[in-house]
């Protein structure tokens, strides 16, 4: 687990890289701050006692995400390509598949991507919801996850929604039920359990995860008015609300675009080709 120093350490070398690039890294901040076992995930370059470059190594089933940074006065010098190769030699040792996240507004990153060996997979983005009148149907409820049964629905949930199989199911849900304080959320039509979404809380922010509907289900509208009616509860605490989606998921993209979000920065995926 990582001291508060180093994640403000983290956090002010990303503002740095942000500011001078003018795009937005995808850093996971709520997988960093809960962090666990002894498996190398992340990856630090210091010079004079200052942090200048790292690299985050983040688990999804079988394929992980590799996100990096340099400060900008220190690239050309080889830094981020050391970081990377770490990376990669302990992400290999467990995933069949490993992608490379890059904000696609990074010239830096484009750059170096040309002369790596990686091929484009897909691109994903951030939204941002805009204020937009949404309608609450009082047969679509949240209720927290809390019995036995509810976590079963859960991991079903998990591989039918997002093509885990059963036991990264568990061990990815194991590991946010005991190390994250985001709320874990069962959607329910008409008293049944529907859907999931997962609720994170922080920095002034709400951000949603893990949000599917039980493909027998979908094409309903339960998926919209479920997110019409956390989006309303939100927004009464103040909080601006953000999520992510792959743009090739074009179901899900119009679906959030229905109700109000919009996207404001992208991310780019290369496979590594081993």
């Amino acid at each position: 687990m990582f001291t508060k120093e180093e994640l403000f350490e983290i956090k002010t070398l990303q503002k740095i890289c942000e500011n001078e690039g003018g795009f937005q890294l995808k850093l996971n901040f709520d997988m960093l701050e809960n962090r666990i076992g002894k498996k190398k995930k992340d990856f630090f370059h210091y010079e004079d006692g200052r942090l200048v470059g790292f690299l985050g190594c983040y688990g999804f089933g079988d394929k992980v995400e590799l996100c990096g940074m340099v400060h900008p006065d220190y690239r050309r010098k080889g830094i981020f390509s050391k970081l990377l190769e770490m990376g990669l030699g302990e992400s290999k040792k467990r995933y069949p598949l490993v992608l490379l996240n890059a904000p696609t507004d990074s010239q830096s990153a484009s750059q170096f991507l040309r002369n790596f060996p990686c091929e484009y997979s897909f691109a994903e983005y951030q939204m941002k919801w805009q204020e937009t009148e949404l309608s609450i149907d009082p047969n679509v409820t949240f209720r927290p996850s809390y019995s036995t049964e509810d976590w079963e629905a859960e991991i079903q949930l998990e591989v039918l929604g997002f093509g885990l199989n059963e036991n990264e199911a568990r061990e990815f849900n194991q590991l946010i039920r005991e190390n994250s304080s985001d709320q874990r959320l069962l959607i329910e039509f008409e008293g049944k359990i529907a859907g999931k979404m997962r609720v994170s809380e922080s920095n002034g922010e709400a951000w949603i995860y893990g949000f599917t509907v039980f493909p027998k289900l979908q094409g309903k509208g339960i998926g919209r008015k479920a997110l019409s009616r956390m989006v309303k509860m939100e927004h009464q605490k103040g909080l601006p609300i953000f999520l992510e989606v792959e743009a090739k998921n074009a179901h899900a993209l119009r679906l959030y675009e229905t109700c109000g979000f919009r996207s404001y920065h992208s991310q780019d995926y290369y496979k590594y080709l081993n």
